[in-house]
């Protein structure tokens, strides 16, 4: 596909033409990893939708997130689906949003295999890296921007770090350029559930857990305290307590579909993520959520005092937390807009 700098507005009066999807796996043949590692051969899944020859749009998400941001077809499938599609934050009216497969991940590119335990340590870069290798074979000179919150926003960073001329701008939402030691101590404590799970043969159960525990991190206590009043449970050693039924069922609902081999890979390459602000000159545009409890106010401030470009701080409240950018399409809908359009930051 064509890169573009134009904006494909639809004319008044006119119904816009359907999207034009394309989706593949591209081979990376020989694909070096920034800690030292190498895959001999490795793939990336990815996923184009938007009008042909608008300017491309990278949507990254979480370590769950995947390749499809937004499907035209069923919309609630796109994990992003509330930000991007037509008139929303990110319209797909005006730009086409390419997604990818994390590597190690839980989906269709390279990723360790059950029980496996020699899959390399993965960085952020590395994922910045077959980002580019897909924009390569797209024939995507430059990307109108990344947007990118949590992990994604990690690597929307480390893009603009080690390829400024290969995007034009970067909206990073709860991501900054390390992770602080609280944060990295409450994910060290859930990879060592998960290998302990595995060790005993029971990996998912063990990562059903350790994913409610981690959602205990997203959100907040006031959104907790709201949805979940304080009960007592029908019988002792029960999972009566409201909460506690919904965090398990979140816990197993997210186990049934990843591999643990994945989170550990993942959640490792969250920890081990780190850029140096002072390298990164792309007009970068950061969202900080006041209660996050993950990547916090400071970490968000420091993070732009440092960087070397333009930047803009939106200092947002959400009781959401740290999963704000995935509920609040209002609150993200002026940063959004603020960085697609180039405003001044």
């Amino acid at each position: 596909m064509p890169d573009s700098t134009a904006l494909a507005l639809p004319l008044p009066g006119r119904v816009p033409a359907r999207p034009v999807l394309r989706q593949g796996l591209l081979g990376l043949p020989r694909f070096r990893l920034h800690d030292g590692g190498e895959f001999r051969q490795a793939s990336v899944a990815w996923r184009l939708v938007g009008p042909a020859g608008a300017p491309v749009v990278a949507a990254l998400g979480g370590i769950s997130a995947h390749r499809t941001a937004w499907d035209p077809d069923a919309p609630a499938a796109g994990w992003w689906h509330n930000c991007i599609g037509p008139g929303q934050p990110l319209d797909t009216r005006r730009f086409a949003v390419l997604g990818i497969d994390w590597i190690g991940g839980t989906g269709g590119s390279t990723a360790p295999e059950p029980g496996e335990s020699a899959f390399p340590s993965i960085d952020a870069r590395d994922q910045a890296a077959a980002l580019l290798a897909v924009c390569n074979h797209l024939r995507i000179a430059t990307l109108h921007a990344v947007v990118g919150a949590s992990y994604g926003g990690m690597v929307g960073l480390a893009l603009a770090e080690g390829a400024p001329a290969r995007v034009g701008s970067v909206l990073a939402i709860s991501a900054a350029h390390r992770s602080n030691a609280l944060a990295t101590g409450w994910r060290s404590i859930q990879r060592a559930i998960v290998r302990q799970g595995i060790a005993h043969g029971d990996g998912r159960g063990a990562l059903a857990i350790a994913r409610a525990l981690a959602m205990t991190t997203y959100r907040t206590r006031t959104e907790l305290e709201r949805r979940f009043p304080v009960d007592t449970p029908a019988c002792a050693g029960s999972a009566g307590f409201m909460i506690e039924r919904y965090l398990l069922g979140r816990g197993a609902a997210y186990a049934a579909g990843t591999r643990p081999e994945s989170f550990l890979c993942l959640s490792e390459s969250i920890d081990r993520f780190r850029v140096d602000p002072a390298r990164i000159r792309v007009p970068v545009r950061l969202v900080a959520v006041v209660e996050d409890q993950l990547v916090t106010l400071a970490d968000m401030r420091e993070l732009a005092a440092g960087l070397a470009g333009p930047v803009a701080l939106d200092e947002l409240h959400s009781e959401y937390g740290h999963d704000a950018f995935l509920k609040e399409t209002d609150l993200l809908a002026p940063a959004f807009r603020a960085a697609l359009e180039g405003e001044a930051t």
